[in-house]
């Protein structure tokens, strides 16, 4: 008699851990977006619970979905605003580059280059 009362309170038991394990394991993908600081966090919590009612068919989705994205980075694999950043320096320092080579070729040219070009257009606008 002991042992079928037992039996019962161990079946019990163990349905009980499944039970709470499989809603532990569909909020893993919620418990990531939190710690990245994920911008559709809710959203992930709910199709968490609506992977419970579609046999789990979404869940490995939405783990994907939740580790997408990281603070620091945003979305997929570049640095983001950072690179944005980075990339505006560089094309300002080769702007300033260019227009500091079209000065030093500005003086480069001589008087005597710019009277030789003067020299070899004025008879040609003549004719």
């Amino acid at each position: 008699m002991f042992l079928d009362y037992f039996a019962l309170g161990l079946l019990f038991f163990v349905a009980l851990v499944i039970f709470y394990g499989v809603i532990a394991i569909h909020d893993i993908p919620y418990e990531i977006a939190k710690k990245r600081n994920h911008p559709q966090q809710d959203a992930l919590h709910i199709a968490g619970w609506v992977s419970l009612f579609t046999m789990h068919a979404i869940w490995p989705f939405l783990w994907i979905w939740a580790t997408l994205y990281r603070e620091d980075r945003g979305w997929g694999f570049s640095n983001g605003k950072k690179r944005e950043l980075i990339l505006e320096g560089e094309v300002r320092e080769l702007m300033e580059k260019v227009e500091q080579l079209n000065q030093r070729l500005g003086n480069l040219e001589s008087p005597e280059t710019k009277q030789s070009q003067t020299e070899t257009t004025t008879p040609q606008q003549e004719a």
